[in-house]
Order: structure tokens, then sequence, then C-alpha cells
């Protein structure tokens, strides 16, 4: 590693959160297959907080957040080395389940992907799935008005999730996640593929989530993360050995990563100098 990369990496790893840490995430290095996505990341997710992962593409922001909750292991050739600890629990653990992981630590994606069924079934699917014990029609409701969206669909519950606008799928989506009632929620670039009216909605919901969950978002959209997140953590690119390798360059509270940033990429990048 380069003295420069060395120096970034020690700021990074220097932050210190001020409230209780869900999760403690060290990421030395993540494989997929021969390719090192991510290098020296070490951070923590505070409870009650939205963390926002910003960074040019290519850095490793979604990686990272797969990394979380073992999405990753759906890729065969993905691989880690350090550690992801959830309340204190190694989730690589050999005797940890990674469906159990994500029972806890649930995830939202890019593109909205409701299921091919209703908006009441896609809400209890992973209830069903869970084998939960309560009143699932009791938990829906809950769910789906947490997700804002409750009034929206509460007299077409049978009618396709698919039938949706696309900002009212998102919070499906949303309302799906949450149903589990999970710990931490995962967010990958949620308002990616909506427009403006929608990305706000989706924005709104996410400050009131907080107070419920944990909230550890992807965006690309910088004004978002001022607008959401608590805690912001930059990650750039290290192309030294002539690949593109992810790192955390620094992390800090929302405010002070925009408004007086300590690294010079990341000056450069919050300013558009680079992307």
């Amino acid at each position: 590693m380069s003295a420069t990369a060395e120096a970034m990496a020690s700021s990074a790893a220097a932050f210190s959160p001020a409230g209780d840490v869900v999760i403690d995430c060290n990421l030395e290095r993540v494989f997929y297959g021969d390719f090192l996505a991510v290098r020296d990341s070490k951070l923590p997710i505070e409870k009650g907080k939205i963390t926002g992962f910003i960074g040019p593409s290519g850095c490793g922001k979604s990686t990272v957040l797969r990394s979380l909750n073992r999405m990753n292991d759906l890729i065969p050739v993905f691989r880690l080395e350090g550690h992801v600890k959830y309340h204190g629990q190694d989730v690589y653990a050999k005797k940890v389940d990674p469906v159990v992981v994500r029972r806890f630590i649930g995830m939202v994606f890019q593109q909205p992907n409701p299921f091919s069924m209703s908006i009441y079934d896609n809400v209890a699917f992973g209830l069903r799935l869970n084998r939960f014990k309560g009143g699932i029609e009791e938990r829906v409701q809950q769910a789906l008005e947490r997700a804002a969206l409750w009034t929206e669909v509460k007299d077409k519950l049978n009618k396709s999730g698919l039938s949706l606008s696309g900002g009212q799928q998102q919070r499906l989506c949303i309302a799906r996640a949450i149903a589990t009632e999970p710990d931490v929620l995962l967010m990958d670039e949620p308002c990616s593929a909506l427009d403006p009216i929608a990305t706000r909605q989706v924005e709104q919901l996410m400050l009131e989530l907080k107070e419920h969950y944990t909230v550890a978002l992807v965006t690309h959209n910088m004004q978002q993360a001022t607008r959401v997140a608590d805690t912001t953590a930059f990650f750039g690119v290290d192309i030294s050995e002539g690949g593109r390798t992810g790192y955390l360059v620094e992390m800090g509270e929302t405010a002070q990563i925009f408004e007086d940033p300590q690294e010079e990429l990341t000056k450069q990048y919050v300013a558009g100098e680079f992307s």
C-alpha cells in the first residue's frame, strides 16, 4: 500500500462513533475470485442512525453493503478477510446460518422487485417463510403503514404488486423487508430508478424508519446523503496495482464530511472535481 493510501486508511479507521454500534465491520480484503474488490475498510454502523455510503462508481459501496448480511455469499467466488460483527457476533462464523443473518439484517435493492403476487402476499411472504406465529394481517398492515403505503393500497390488497407505480413498488419492497421486524435495513440505491417525487417520498420514509431500524444506505446522490444520512462513509478507488480496488477514505458525521473533509480526495469528490 502507498504512503498516501496508508494515511487515508488511518484517517478512516480513526472515526469514533458516538452511539451504540450495531454492526462492527472490518473488511481487510474482499475478493471475487482473484479480483480484489475492497480493502482496508473499517466502519461502524450505529444504532438508530442512517449511515450513507458515497463514492465513485467501482469503489465497492455495494460490495461492502452486501457483505453486511452475507448477500455476497450468493456469488460462489466471493471471499472475505476480516470480520462483520452484529452485536458482537461474527456473522461469518461457520455456525451462523446466513438466512438467519438476513432475518435480522434486511435489504432493499436498487430496482423495485415486487413478487408476481398480490400486494398482501408480497408483504406476508417473509412472515410465512419464517413461520411467523402471530397475526399476519396485523403485521402486514403495520409494515404497510410504516412504509407509508397503507392508505394508498388498503382497498386493493388483492391486486398484484406489479400494478403499482415505481415509487409504490419500492415502498412495497420496503414494507416486505420490514414486515419480519429486522434490526438493520440495508438500502442499495433505493431511489435510483424513481422520479423526483417518488424519491422525496422514499427519503422521507427513510427518516421515519430510523426511529425503528438502523439503516445503511448506498447512494450515488450526494445531495441525498446530505438530506438523510447522519453519518457518511466516503470510498475511493485504488488503481495503483492496475485494477480497481475500493477502500474507505474517510468517515464522519455527514456535515463534517461535506463541509470540512479531512482528506484531499474527499474534498475533491464533494466539490465535484472527480466522479
